[in-house]
């Protein structure tokens, strides 16, 4: 007997697309390839953050007795931390050391730092594949060597601090922003066919505008093993997923699927 999860997946992934709702802010520059896919299927894309992020001040902080000037690595697995830990750095006037160490979670991660510091001058690795299993095979190298300082979010959902534990590692966390759900009402009544997510966080705002939400026929996307484990976790159905050897962007994993659906 075939199971009623198998009916439903079966369903929703054979599901035609015609307007996908990416959760996170439009992108500034018109090469973003979300408005290729636009015109490559003749989709509608739209763009609504679910949650904004706001940091931590200076003396939120110093609460916590963190002080990062005692670190010699630190992991950042988002802009959002990269953007944190510069700026309460800034803000309690400390001069990032020209030895610390940057472990990205992904390559685009690791490039955005160009922002910040001489990237050529710093010591900067970064996950082959996008993924925190690639990302933790790195730090296992450095594990004996490095005491790591770990930007994460208020209340933080991440599967690289248990692992980090579980096996020994010199790291500590530093809690330097919060996520804050925005106002989703409007941009779910346009009833979107595909739903994209990048944090466990608005999967949470989701549940929060709508505890009894049904997925239905609507298509679910997540980029990253943390977001796609909480959809799971939540009980519903994920059809595309990223990163992935051959789609390393949430772009390239939304273009394959609908090239496979033969829009």
């Amino acid at each position: 007997m075939i199971k009623a999860s198998t009916i439903k997946e079966k369903i929703v992934n054979t599901k035609k697309i015609e307007k996908i709702l990416i959760t996170l802010p439009k992108p500034i520059s018109d090469r973003s390839p979300y408005f290729d896919l636009e015109k490559k299927y003749n989709i509608k894309i739209d763009f609504f953050p679910f949650i904004q992020v706001e940091g931590y001040s200076a003396k939120e902080f110093r609460k916590q007795k963190v002080k990062i000037s005692n670190f010699s690595a630190v992991i950042l697995v988002s802009r959002n931390a990269v953007d944190h830990f510069f700026r309460i750095c800034e803000e309690l006037k400390l001069k990032v050391s020209q030895d610390m160490k940057y472990f990205c979670a992904t390559e685009a991660v690791a490039l955005y730092l160009q922002k910040f510091i001489l990237y050529r001058r710093r010591k900067v690795f970064f996950s082959p594949d996008g993924s925190s299993d690639g990302l933790i095979e790195i730090l296992r190298k450095y594990r004996d060597r490095e005491r790591f300082v770990f930007p994460v979010s208020e209340n933080t959902k991440n599967d690289i601090s248990p692992t980090l534990s579980n096996e020994g590692f010199n790291f500590e966390e530093a809690v330097l922003y919060k996520t804050v759900n925005n106002d989703i009402s409007g941009v779910m009544k346009n009833e979107p066919d595909l739903i994209v997510f990048f944090s466990p966080f608005s999967i949470d705002c989701l549940f929060q505008y709508d505890k009894n939400f049904q997925q239905s026929s609507t298509l679910i996307g997540a980029f990253g093993p943390t977001t796609c484990q909480s959809i799971e976790d939540a009980g519903l159905v994920l059809s595309i997923k990223a990163p992935e050897p051959d789609t390393p962007s949430m772009a390239a994993a939304i273009d394959k699927y609908l090239e496979k659906m033969h829009f």
